[in-house]
């Protein structure tokens, strides 16, 4: 049950005192009868809710996949630059972040939800949750850090990398490879290419867990997650 100008607001109808002043002018039906008190309390599962002539759904949780693209800073909001939220147009609730973060100039996966607890999970370094990228590399990339990267790296912190798992894909003086790691640190591709010479000239994320990013959404692109992608989230706690 949900204070009935909550539910509006939630629902970015307007701001807390805008959906008051609608309920009290009578805008504001629920099962049909019209309700002119804001504290008035709403089964956002079973009741419907109609303001100015419209259905006002009620979205708990909200889950999108966004192919994050170069450019746009992982945050809620930024004085100056675009946001991943920004990009989220047709979101229903105020309250999303982005599930981590990636570098301005990285792109790929980013999980953009309201759901904390699921958050936390993907995130906890307890977790120890798969995150898999594609990265071009200024420099020969060579099967001594393959075996490096397998023991961990240092980057100049008080342990190593926990062991990650570095694939080829070509080598040359830009390499490309993929690197599945089990951590977040702060710019920690950038930084374990670094410890070996080498610099990350591109950066993707391709998956998070068992979140795998859809081929078809091109960069600024998103999609609400399927039942199953969000089923298989769930299993990981």
């Amino acid at each position: 049950m949900l204070r009935l100008d909550k539910y509006l607001a939630d629902m970015q109808v307007g701001t807390r005192s805008e959906v008051k002043q609608m309920i009290r002018k009578g805008l504001v039906t629920v099962d049909g009868l019209i309700v002119k008190k804001p504290e008035e309390k709403v089964d956002c599962e079973k009741q419907v809710v109609v303001c100015s002539g419209a259905i006002v759904s009620y979205h708990q949780y909200e889950y999108y996949m966004l192919n994050k693209p170069a450019g746009v800073v992982s945050a809620t909001e930024d004085p100056r630059d675009k946001t991943v939220i920004d990009l989220i147009e047709d979101r229903r609730r105020k309250d999303l972040f982005p599930a981590g973060r990636l570098d301005k100039d990285t792109e790929g996966l980013l999980l953009i939800t309201n759901d904390g607890a699921l958050a936390h999970d993907l995130l906890s370094p307890k977790k120890h949750v798969d995150k898999k990228y594609y990265a071009k590399i200024e420099g020969t990339v060579t099967e001594e850090d393959v075996e490096l990267f397998g023991k961990g790296v240092d980057i100049g912190e008080k342990r190593v990398t926990l062991p990650a798992v570095l694939t080829i894909l070509s080598s040359g003086e830009e390499s490309e490879i993929t690197l599945t790691i089990r951590e977040g640190k702060f710019h920690q591709v950038k930084r374990m290419f670094e410890a070996v010479g080498k610099k990350v000239t591109y950066l993707k994320r391709l998956s998070m867990g068992s979140l795998v990013l859809d081929e078809k959404l091109l960069p600024g692109e998103y999609r609400k997650l399927t039942e199953q992608e969000l089923t298989q989230l769930k299993q990981m706690r």
